[in-house]
């Protein structure tokens, strides 16, 4: 009886799921043939599963998307997975319109499922009301006032950095092998823990694998090489989100570990400012809740324990893995270039304290433009992705021809179609910025190409931060630690990489992180040699 049961639902579910399937293929296959993306230019889909989702995933970041804009023109589609249109542009004014109309061009359902079940329902994975909401609470904590008080977090935890790696190179005579992103991975997880929360992860101080959260996010944010089917199917398709892979189970552990870190972080900073005469804190945690409880907002539009809460894990990573991937990518750039690392190295040592305030370390110049070329060649998310949840008309300020030899000044939009935003290859086009474009070059900063000023971001004239009203609340927090970590660092050692250059290459797991070719399935890691500067 029991058997015969369990067999009967067995089909029931085989019998929905074949439906299920059959039903979203027949829609995929309608909405290709009726789309308006048919004629555009663009690429051939290289595989019916795949599409060209396969050879984008083997080529590194961005680079494929830049030829292929190359070979076809600034608007083009390209086939994503089961063949599903992709729209793609590097035409400034269709970015600019998307990005400032949120209401229309939205996180889509696959890429907030997978944010969420890192993020949860925080700032950087809600839509619409729920995100305006959000964002206008915890606007007050990320303005310039704060953040310059913060700065001085930022450089204790950078001197800290730069004696343990000063201390083992006095061990080792004078030079030694670091691995720079575990390195500044645990540094800013310590300044987010301080700046953010008030609390001391001491990741500098422990061991990287016994400290918990470190661990956690090694796990969670762990890029590799190899291309898995699993995740892409449970994106697209709810019904199959039962389905395993071999990492879920360490990443469900990390998550826990996350989460419960965050409910004891929000206990103990509502539990500091119970008190209104003990209001002083000004980690961004505390002023998110005061900020909450501020009777000037209707009670209506504070948001709830779990949404404050799940801002936590935003913080988390938003503060600390985006500034110390930039941060490795910066001192990446920089054994590059020796005449570069050399000249900022002057600017910095001219400065007569290890710890100046938020404003002198915004006055130096070329540490200014090597934060800028580096945001700008090696931003540290690639591209972001959207879906129209509406009909919609996009304006091109360069028309384009389709596949039938007619010229358009704009492109129709769907309701449902997908569109990528190009962050890496907006800040790299040649059209912007000069044949030398794919190369680091701070100085180009003396003169901002004037096509620049058209590009629809927060910051400095590239679209590293993204634009609009869901553009990078925190990105004068990053900024600020990312200079304050190089002020540090590049004072006290010289840079040298410490294998071949070719063989590091840039994978994403929500942030652009370095993989070394000879050892794929081994972690994240950038290899530096570093020296002692001798000071005359």
């Amino acid at each position: 009886m029991a058997v015969t049961l369990g067999l009967r639902l067995f089909g029931s579910l085989a019998a929905t799921l074949t439906a299920y399937g059959l039903y979203r293929g027949l829609k995929v296959i309608y909405e290709q043939i009726t789309s308006p993306l048919r004629h555009l230019p663009g690429p051939k889909s290289k595989s019916w599963i795949y599409g060209n989702f396969k050879e984008i995933w083997e080529a590194e970041n961005s680079v494929l998307h830049e030829q292929w804009i190359q070979e076809y023109g600034p608007t083009i589609q390209y086939a994503g997975i089961l063949g599903m249109r992709r729209l793609y542009t590097t035409d400034t004014k269709a970015l600019n319109h998307i990005l400032m109309h949120s209401d229309i061009y939205e996180k889509p359902d696959v890429a907030r499922y997978n944010l969420s079940r890192v993020l949860g329902e925080g700032v950087l994975v809600v839509e619409g009301d729920k995100h305006r909401q959000q964002r206008k609470v915890m606007n007050p904590a990320f303005g310039p006032s704060q953040v310059r008080e913060l700065t001085e977090i930022f450089f204790a935890k950078a001197i800290q950095l730069r004696d343990i790696w000063a201390a083992d190179n006095a061990n080792q005579g004078g030079a030694s092998r670091v691995d720079a992103l575990s390195w500044l991975s645990r540094t800013t997880l310590d300044v987010i823990g301080l700046a953010g929360f008030n609390y001391n992860f001491n990741a500098l101080s422990e061991d990287p694998g016994q400290n918990e959260l470190n661990a956690a996010f090694s796990v969670m944010f762990k890029a590799g090489i190899k291309l898995s089917l699993i995740p892409l199917l449970r994106g697209w398709f709810p019904l199959l989100r039962f389905l395993r892979t071999e990492q879920d189970a360490k990443a469900d552990e990390a998550r826990k570990t996350m989460n419960r870190i965050a409910n004891q972080l929000l206990r103990e900073s509502k539990a500091s400012i119970h008190d209104k005469s003990e209001w002083k804190t000004r980690d961004l945690l505390s002023l998110l809740v005061k900020s909450n409880m501020d009777t000037a907002i209707p009670e209506n539009q504070r948001m709830t324990d779990q949404d404050v809460l799940a801002q936590v894990p935003t913080f988390l990573v938003a503060g600390h893995e985006t500034t110390s991937t930039g941060t490795t990518w910066a001192l990446y750039a920089l054994t590059q270039d020796k005449r570069v690392q050399d000249k900022l190295r002057q600017e910095l040592l001219a400065v007569d304290t290890d710890t100046p305030t938020m404003d002198e370390l915004n006055a130096l110049p070329y540490l200014d433009m090597v934060v800028r070329e580096t945001m700008r060649v090696h931003a540290p998310v690639a591209s972001t992705i959207r879906s129209a949840v509406k009909d919609d008309i996009l304006p091109l300020s360069k028309p384009f021809t389709d596949r039938k030899g007619v010229v358009h000044d704009t492109v129709r939009v769907n309701e449902g179609q997908t569109l990528l935003i190009p962050i890496l290859a907006i800040n790299r086009d040649k059209s912007i910025w000069g044949e030398d474009a794919m190369e680091f070059r701070p100085e180009r900063w003396e003169k901002v190409p004037e096509a620049a000023a058209a590009i629809p971001g927060v910051w400095g004239n590239m679209l590293t931060f993204l634009g609009g009203p869901r553009a990078c609340i925190g990105y004068r927090f990053s900024l600020v630690e990312t200079k304050a970590l190089l002020f540090t660092l590049i004072r006290a050692f010289e840079f040298e990489l410490a294998v071949p250059v070719k063989d590091i290459v840039k994978k994403s797991s929500v942030v652009q992180r370095p993989v070394l070719v000879t050892d794929p399935e081994g972690r994240n890691q950038m290899p530096l040699l570093i020296k002692s500067v001798v000071r005359a």
